[in-house]
């Protein structure tokens, strides 16, 4: 067992926080002596070990001296979620505007740099074609898409997109155009709005301007300890890339496909687990119960598995001497990391579930593509990846090591009812003409030319100061899956027959609704999924091969039903798939045998 006198020499700051002595942690934190940033052996930064303690004055004073809230925990728990658990609304509210502030202020600092990272690469145009595709067919009716249309040069980049958001009940859907320049001393950012022909201008060098405007307001912070913590990633340590294979005539080749004019080897990322861990040992039985889905039988359906892991068993067992510790850990067990806690922890005991669905990610690679993935793409990628939920998981995915070719289409998950397909297409402005776009061909290289007047300020339009100044709304990550979930739900009701809440079970049964029909957004994604299913089913239904099934068959009958008709659906694609493909070796062996 580890001595004090160790810990307080290897872990300073982790022991003045242990001790919530936060007048000393400050002295020592304004001295810069020590690194406030470093982990212990259980994987917590000293920010992360005062949160999860719920020692507040500890956490205020690192937050005052710019620790980074921004950093997960061993288990991938963010310090926003830790402060979610504690049920401390001062706490939560803390951390919550600091984090703000430092997403913020980190936008404006990492811009500059990928811009200039651009700067040194050749300049371009590429058309990124974003499709949302579901394996429930109501769903993919309802997705949205749109094409980013992505212009480069220098260190100047503009992003034409015309997808916009969800308001109220509706996709909605604009022209817009976001123009950024590098320059030395920072960055400028223009936002244009063309239906209105307004400019929103953003110089990127005072995030402490924006400090006032992301103050979380309490409703937000009351919605966060009333709804259980949920945190969604796409797991890679497992997955495997393997060529696609092609072939009908008792020989297998590897299989190629021609996408947007380019030739592309076609692969199959195996073993993607999307995991979502939810949270809920900070909510009242009341809360819990509120939140609670019919999740065995839906899960089942899908094909979605789960487990528990409650922490919380064995420490329920006993009262509580101390709630931040209930476990009575002491600072010599939890500093040496040859001590198994065996499941014991700090903070309040966890209550978790795990759902895990696996799911085939493909990719088509063209290894003679005009762009680099790296040097070209990725910069985009992270430009977008900073205000952007869907380009933070696609580039996390295409930073993993891929087979070598560049990306030209890519299929990854984003929910559990959604993939992501994103297509690049129109490079050079090849296919379909771009105006102030043009090419040059010098012997077998092709440069792309592009005119300035692409990112200046339109004439005509009025500018308006200063995009975060105007107030306007900045939605976090969390907020905008939120949306994505909330909307295609709101569309599934409003091409449905019934404006209540009705889950895929109460829809058999041809029931009303048994609880209200509030809106609640806990569990937004299962009831959705319900919402698809019973929306899908019920056009199946109605089509004239379909027995009828009014005479009030049971629950088993009718999952028995939606069962058969859902691999119906997909018998009929795998046979439309095999069709194309014999058709395509047919007509390449007539070609070989005419030689």
């Amino acid at each position: 067992m580890v001595e004090i006198e160790f810990i307080k020499e290897e872990y300073p700051l982790h022991w003045l926080v242990w001790q919530n002595d936060y007048k000393q942690l400050d002295t020592r934190l304004k001295n810069k002596e020590y690194d406030k940033e470093k982990i212990d052996n259980r994987g917590r930064t000293p920010l992360m070990l005062a949160v999860t303690l719920g020692h507040l004055e500890s956490a205020r004073t690192l937050l005052n001296n710019e620790a980074n809230v921004n950093c997960e925990n061993v288990e991938g728990w963010t310090v926003v979620q830790e402060a979610v658990a504690t049920g401390d609304p001062e706490l939560l509210q803390m951390v919550l505007e600091r984090r703000d502030f430092q997403r913020y202020s980190n936008r404006m600092a990492g811009i500059p740099e990928l811009l200039q990272r651009l700067k040194e690469a050749p300049d371009f145009y590429v058309e990124m074609k974003w499709e949302f595709t579901s394996w429930v067919p109501l769903v993919s009716r309802m997705c949205p898409s749109d094409t980013y249309k992505v212009f480069k040069q220098g260190s100047n980049v503009r992003i034409d997109t015309t997808l916009l958001g969800f308001d109220h009940t509706s996709w909605q859907r604009g022209n817009r155009s976001y123009i950024f320049h590098g320059h030395s001393d920072g960055a400028t950012m223009m936002e244009i709005n063309h239906d209105i022909k307004q400019v929103y201008c953003e110089e990127m060098k005072t995030p402490d301007e924006a400090l006032g405007i992301l103050i979380p307001n309490e409703e937000s912070v009351c919605q966060r300890l009333t709804t259980p913590i949920v945190t969604t990633y796409v797991d890679t340590d497992k997955i495997s890339f393997e060529r696609n294979k092609a072939g009908v005539w008792g020989w297998r080749s590897d299989k190629s496909e021609i996408i947007n004019g380019h030739n592309c080897k076609v692969f199959s990322a195996s073993n993607v687990e999307l995991v979502t861990k939810t949270r809920t040992e900070h909510l009242t039985e009341t809360d819990k119960a509120r939140s609670k889905n019919s999740k065995t039988p839906l899960q089942n359906f899908l094909g979605i598995a789960e487990v528990e892991e409650n922490q919380a068993s064995t420490a329920h067992q006993k009262e509580y001497i101390n709630l931040s510790n209930p476990s009575n850990i002491t600072p010599e067990e939890y500093f040496d990391s040859t001590v198994n806690l065996e499941g014991r922890d700090i903070g309040r005991p966890k209550e978790t579930s795990i759902k895990i669905q696996k799911f085939k990610a493909n990719l088509w690679l063209c290894e003679q593509y005009p762009l680099s993935l790296p040097e070209q793409i990725l910069p985009i990628v992270d430009l977008m990846a900073i205000s952007s939920s869907h380009f933070a998981k696609l580039k996390d995915f295409i930073q993993m090591q891929l087979p070598s070719g560049f990306p030209v289409k890519i299929e990854i998950p984003l929910f559990h009812v959604l993939n992501a397909r994103i297509t690049f297409g129109n490079i050079f402005a090849l296919d379909i003409p771009v105006p102030h776009v043009n090419r040059i061909q010098e012997d077998d290289r092709l440069t792309c030319i592009l005119d300035e007047c692409i990112f200046q300020c339109p004439s005509g339009y009025s500018q308006i100061g200063n995009a975060a100044a105007d107030g306007r709304r900045q939605f976090s990550m969390e907020e905008e899956d939120d949306l994505l979930q909330f909307a295609i739900q709101q569309s599934l009701i409003d091409v449905g027959t019934e404006k209540e809440e009705v889950d895929i079970w109460e829809a058999l049964k041809a029931q009303k609704p048994s609880r209200p029909a509030t809106p609640n957004m806990v569990g937004e994604e299962e009831r959705q999924l319900q919402r698809a299913i019973q929306a899908s089913l019920e056009l199946y239904q109605q089509s004239p091969d379909v027995n009828d099934t009014n005479s009030g068959p049971d629950i088993d009958s009718d999952l028995h039903m939606a069962l058969m008709l859902s691999e119906r659906e997909c018998q009929k694609q795998e046979q439309q798939r095999l069709q194309e493909e014999k058709l395509l070796e047919e007509v390449l062996q007539l070609s070989l045998t005419e030689k």
